[in-house]
């Protein structure tokens, strides 16, 4: 497992997908703190409008940012090289060799894949509440009044709601990884997995705003990527954020079992 954090480190990809990561929420709140100019409700990432008042929810602004499309794609990139990257390098056939059995190697690479979108996730959140707070003021008499259903709510709430959105939206990319290792073990070529769960992500997002897609829409892996902003609801409402954390944690099991079966029985000859 060490040598796989070992490589995820080293590889400037990782820190060069993570600065842009975070460099897209920066340059919005730049353009923000310039122009002073919010989004018009219900237009744009979520709590954009909110921040101008209070900078402390910047980091709530910068998930909502890069989740619909960037922090997925990122995610995907490295959950396709997984294996399939091993594998056109002509090094998989060497690591399955090792008496450290193919089991191990997955879980020594779902194990980085995890970090990742973890840190990912933290470097937003971050980099958003450094931006948020020297940018934007930082709000009065210990409340922020979020934009979602307007009760103020006390800094120690904020950042407890912000940790949770965090936690969920980690569980949202973990799913996006799991899709994308799946696939890294079917094929050779890591951007064929890639695209292969970008893919399936695109097509998701299709099919949640098609009025015939209804019967499928609450099975979508990204139907409820988004229901973390409930968390910002006085009360939070909570019927989406379980029935999305319920949707991810199966689509990890359920493609982490195809990524082992799969793996398990493979011929692996480069």
């Amino acid at each position: 497992m060490l040598v796989e954090l070992e490589k995820l480190a080293r590889r400037p990809r990782t820190w060069v997908s993570v600065g842009l990561l975070c460099a897209l929420p920066v340059a919005v709140a730049v353009l923000l703190a310039t122009t002073r100019i919010g989004t018009a409700a219900g237009q744009g990432p979520a709590f954009l409008s909110a921040v101008l008042a209070n900078g402390s929810l910047f980091p709530a602004a910068a998930l909502a940012i890069v989740l619909p499309l960037f922090l997925p794609v990122a995610v995907a990139i490295v959950g396709g090289d997984a294996v399939a990257g091993e594998a056109s390098a002509g090094m998989l056939r060497y690591l399955v060799a090792r008496p450290v059995g193919r089991t191990r190697l997955l879980v020594a690479k779902l194990v980085a894949l995890t970090v990742f979108v973890a840190g990912a996730v933290v470097a937003v959140a971050v980099s958003g509440f450094l931006v948020g707070v020297l940018l934007f003021p930082s709000g009065g008499g210990g409340d922020a009044v979020t934009s979602v259903s307007g009760p103020a709510l006390s800094s120690g709430q904020v950042a407890l709601r912000i940790a949770a959105a965090m936690a969920y939206v980690g569980l949202s990319m973990l799913g996006v990884g799991t899709i994308a290792l799946f696939l890294s073990t079917v094929t050779d070529s890591a951007l064929g997995a890639t695209l292969g769960a970008i893919a399936v992500l695109v097509a998701s997002q299709l099919f949640v705003g098609l009025d015939a897609a209804s019967a499928i829409r609450p099975y979508l892996p990204t139907r409820y990527w988004l229901a973390w902003i409930d968390l910002f609801r006085e009360p939070v409402l909570w019927r989406d954020i379980e029935r999305g954390l319920g949707i991810q944690a199966v689509y990890v099991a359920v493609f982490l079992a195809l990524a082992w079966a799969n793996f398990a029985t493979k011929d692996v000859t480069s």
